[in-house]
Formats: structure tokens, C-alpha cells, sequence
């Protein structure tokens, strides 16, 4: 495999050269237990370059979902990123694209949440995140959304963990785009020699123990 810098396996390298990926053993939350690789996306904010890439590569799956034949996306009328992890996203790719953002804003007061932004109902809303495991997140987001007549189908993520998260969305109505899946990541930086054999088959068994299918 090679990569340069504006393709998805360019994306991972700069992910790994960022000190996006460890290895051990992580529990973060009820999702991820005893997983032996963190992958931490976040980690592009740390470099423009890298977000623009990110936001780019993102702009190019909205563009192949709207011309897929089958079940075509709707052009976006609104951009949102998924609290905390996708609204740098969301924001990178809404600069590039002049395409407005919104997004949920914590309501302490209250305990919900506020749609923050311009919007009308029946608007189109892309939504995005950096990382998906189980997709809990996404699907309240996207019922945060609906709640306010924004009309939410498509799902874009850098990200797909492999663990059964595109089933449970399309329960929901929604559809996930990824750019990037774990497996993929994980076989490259195999292939480059960036990480030890025994990590690398760990987070396969791992991947393969746990996905929901």
C-alpha cells in the first residue's frame, strides 16, 4: 500500500504520525472495553494542513453519495458535526465548502439541548463525526435534529471502528458513509512496518470478537 497526502491512506499516516494510535488495553465507556488499540482522530486539529485534508476527503464522499445509483443522497443544505469529535470536522468542511453549520449546544439550564445556527424545516443535514464505535451518539444527534424538521439520512465519518455501528444506523434511517474503517488503517500501518505484528493481530481478534453482525 502507499499514501500520500490527500487520500485516505495518506489521512491514516498522518493520524499515526500524530500520535493518533496506541496500543494497550482502553476502556472508554460501555462501547470500547479492554480494546487493545485507541485511535484518537482529534489529533488532526493539531495541524491545519491535516484538518483540510480531513475536511476534503469528507467533501468528496458527500459528492460520490449524491451520485451513487443506487438510493442517491441528497445534496446537504446544512452541515452538522456530532458532539464533541465531529464538530471540528463539521466546521473544517463547512469553510470549505460555504455550506452553513449547525450544531447542539448543551442547555445547563435545562438539561437539553439548543440547535444552534440558521435552519428552516425540511433542510437536508449532512452529519459528521470523526470516530464511530457503536453509533449511539449519532443516532441522538440526528434525533436531536429531526425533532427540529431538519431531515437527516446520510452520516459521514473518518472513522468506522468495525464493530457493527452501520446495522444500527440504518435502523435508524440513517446511512453511514465512512472514510476510513479501523481494518483498513490497521492493515497499512502493517504494510508500512509502523506498528509490531502482535498489535496488529490483537486489534484484528479484538475487531473480530466483538462486531455485531
Amino acid at each position: 500500500m502507499t499514501a500520500d497526502d490527500n487520500t485516505t491512506l495518506g489521512l491514516a499516516r498522518q493520524i499515526y504520525e500524530l500520535g493518533g494510535i496506541e496500543f494497550g488495553s482502553f476502556t472508554l465507556g460501555r462501547s470500547t472495553v479492554d480494546s487493545p488499540v485507541y485511535v484518537n482522530p482529534k489529533r488532526l486539529i493539531a495541524v491545519p494542513a491535516a484538518l483540510r485534508t480531513a475536511a476534503e476527503l469528507v467533501r468528496q464522499t458527500a459528492e460520490l453519495a449524491v451520485a451513487r445509483l443506487h438510493h442517491p443522497a441528497e445534496p446537504c443544505e446544512l452541515v452538522a458535526g456530532v458532539p464533541m469529535g465531529g464538530l471540528h470536522l463539521a466546521t473544517a468542511y463547512s469553510l470549505a465548502t460555504d455550506i452553513p453549520l449547525v450544531y447542539l449546544s448543551p442547555q445547563p439550564s435545562s438539561g437539553g439541548l439548543l440547535l444552534e445556527g440558521r435552519f428552516l424545516p425540511g433542510q437536508q443535514a449532512l452529519l459528521v463525526d470523526d470516530l464511530i464505535t457503536t453509533g449511539g451518539s449519532v443516532i441522538a444527534t440526528a434525533n436531536a435534529m429531526r425533532e427540529q424538521g431538519l431531515v437527516v439520512r446520510d452520516v459521514i465519518v473518518l472513522i468506522d471502528r468495525d464493530l457493527g455501528a452501520a446495522r444500527r444506523l440504518q435502523q435508524h434511517g440513517l446511512h453511514l458513509l465512512p472514510i476510513l474503517s479501523l481494518r483498513t488503517m490497521l492493515n497499512y500501518y502493517m504494510s508500512e512496518q509502523l506498528i509490531r505484528e502482535a498489535d496488529y493481530r490483537r486489534s484484528l481478534d479484538y475487531i473480530a470478537r466483538h462486531q455485531v453482525v
